[in-house]
């Protein structure tokens, strides 16, 4: 059990010494979801043991003297409960595996991005090149591109041609997104935001 706690304790701070004052604050802080062993104040509890099985009703003193022959400690799984439930577990470690599975799962998740590349009316080939490598990476990548296109002065007098412009770059890169709806005219802007395609 103290073992599983030091483990705790390199997990968090990478066996960087901290104040025993702030590792105690630290591990509370941790612990604080459920009550174990001397906090539990109910006089009666139903025992459950480590694999599951029932081990009976009985006096909160006996359950704690269970628990700390087994080395184990004595957690609060349901305080509602006539009797309260308690169940035996090595909770240093319950803590830490549950906190790794949350990292672990924080880790995979992808945070999608909103990327904007922006476009002109006048922007040239080599330009227009450029900037489909900059958005197939960026949908590749997972994230979504918000094309932008903003007209000048009298380039909105031709909007069909701005909205042109932003189509042929969406259509280039059809086989790396897809749109939902098509390219909006917002004042003196064209926009439109491409979806990465989902990889099987």
């Amino acid at each position: 059990m103290v073992k599983n706690l030091i483990n705790l304790f390199y997990y968090f701070f990478g066996g960087t010494f901290i104040s025993t004052k702030f590792f105690l604050k630290e591990i509370t802080t941790i612990f604080k979801e459920q009550l174990i062993n001397e906090q539990i104040t109910a006089k009666e509890v139903r025992l459950i043991g480590e694999n599951g099985e029932q081990l009976g009703v009985m006096p909160i003193e006996k359950a704690r003297e269970v628990a700390e022959n087994e080395g184990l400690d004595l957690v609060l799984m349901n305080g509602n409960g006539n009797p309260a439930v308690c169940k035996l577990m090595d909770y240093g470690k319950f803590k830490f595996d549950s906190i790794k599975r949350e990292k672990e799962l924080k880790k995979n998740q992808k945070i999608v991005e909103l990327k904007e590349i922006q476009l002109s009316m006048r922007i040239d080939q080599y330009h227009i090149n450029f900037k489909l490598k900059s958005a197939q990476k960026i949908l590749q990548d997972g994230d979504k591109v918000k094309v932008s296109l903003r007209m000048r002065g009298r380039e909105q007098a031709y909007s069909q041609n701005a909205v042109e412009v932003v189509n042929n770059f969406v259509e280039a890169l059809s086989e790396y997104g897809s749109i939902d709806k098509k390219p909006e005219i917002m004042g003196r802007n064209v926009v439109v935001v491409i979806n990465p395609k989902k990889t099987k």
